[in-house]
């Protein structure tokens, strides 16, 4: 069993991190700013798309909620799509005023996270309000560690903003890793726990907590259950391509459907940059699975089979892959390609296909984010504009 934790110990330390250093670097920005001021491509027309958000404009108004509710229970309403919507526009306001130095993206980013802090008590509903305390948990948290170092943000709806993330939303990241809502382990796919893991890395950057990274980090690494990497890894396959071998792992949402496939990949990527900004580097742990996890969900996403080992599920034995959602269009894979295939050099040539395939199913044929995909939640997973954010070249 993996260690337990005191909710009482997840306290700020007092450590230092690197800020801002969730998703994005300081360094980040200035090769971002680079690009869109030489006016070079695609960063030019990925930035247009960004700024031409409805989310992005400094006129946007938020709409908080007390209690937010996801998953229809019978009894409340569902209304969750304010807190997606609201965290999308806090983070493309946070990316926009980082970029042009205009205060007013600025002061409505804040504006925005400060609401909500002021406003929300708790997050309820059926068993999907664990999914709500990880996707908004760690999009509200990375958009706060932006707009960390503004000025204009008053230290009181600053603290007010931390103290909103870590009691709510880190507890319940944290009781769901910890218990699975009463269920086993392996009960919940991997996607669950990856976005808990997702928002508790976040949250304990932007708040110093190093207990609750250090406690993220370990549980990726060596936790118990199906979001933590090594058991996230079905089977590994060695594949001649081109002369040369490459390893495809086989995720362990491969034969559900390719919606939550592609989803896996995408949180994995946001898991993995928290990371490293923080100088621990998780996307070449255990010979760059997650490469290696892409490259198998890539390959088979673009209409090429991959080989498959049945999994049993708690829904029973799934005995071949799922052509469910194949081909689904997710942001995210920018993230991927950038560092491995960019950064680090390796071989990302599916998880690259699967990427322009993405881009080329967009008007602007780059990566976009929230409100340029579904209206709904699923268009929302992903705080996305990866070609702006992450391509190097």
């Amino acid at each position: 069993m993996f260690r337990i934790i005191s909710l009482v110990a997840l306290s700020a330390t007092g450590t230092a991190f690197v800020h801002p250093g969730a998703l994005h670097t300081t360094r980040d920005f200035e090769r971002i700013n680079t690009h869109v001021t030489n006016g070079d491509e695609p960063w030019n027309t990925a930035w247009t798309l960004l700024t031409t958000s409805k989310f992005a404009q400094s006129s946007y108004l938020p709409s908080p909620k007390a209690t937010v509710y996801r998953g229809a229970n019978g009894v409340d309403t569902e209304n969750y799509p304010s807190l997606y919507r609201d965290t999308a526009a806090a983070y493309q306001l946070a990316i926009r005023w980082k970029v042009t130095n205009d205060t007013s993206y600025a002061d409505a980013a804040v504006n925005i996270l400060s609401s909500w802090a002021m406003t929300l008590t708790a997050i309820d509903g059926t068993s999907d309000k664990y999914l709500a305390s990880g996707l908004y948990g760690y999009q509200m948290a990375n958009a706060a560690e932006i707009m960390s170092d503004y000025s204009g943000w008053a230290s009181r709806n600053k603290t007010a903003t931390a103290t909103m993330l870590s009691d709510i939303f880190a507890s319940m990241n944290m009781l769901f890793l910890e218990e699975h809502n009463g269920n086993d382990y392996y009960h919940y796919y991997a996607n669950w726990d990856q976005c808990n893991l997702a928002s508790l890395l976040a949250i304990g950057i932007f708040t110093d907590n190093q207990t609750m990274y250090d406690y993220a980090l370990d549980y990726f690494r060596s936790g118990p259950s199906n979001g933590a990497l090594p058991v996230f890894a079905i089977e590994n396959y060695t594949v001649t391509e081109s002369g040369s071998n490459k390893i495809l792992t086989q995720g362990q949402e491969a034969g559900r459907d390719q919606g939550h496939a592609t989803l896996d990949m995408a949180l994995l990527g946001i898991i993995a940059q928290q990371a490293y900004n923080q100088g621990d580097d998780l996307f070449s742990t255990y010979s760059n699975e997650i490469l290696n996890a892409a490259e198998y969900v890539g390959k088979y996403n673009v209409g090429y089979d991959v080989p498959y080992t049945m999994y049993e599920s708690y829904e029973g034995n799934q005995t071949v892959i799922s052509n469910s959602s194949r081909g689904e269009i997710r942001p995210g894979f920018e993230l991927l390609s950038a560092h491995y295939g960019q950064l680090k050099g390796l071989d990302s040539s599916w998880t690259d296909a699967y990427r322009n395939m993405v881009n080329a199913n967009s008007t602007d044929g780059v990566e976009g984010g929230g409100g340029n995909y579904a209206s709904t939640s699923g268009g929302f997973d992903a705080l996305g504009f990866g070609t702006l954010l992450y391509r190097i070249s």
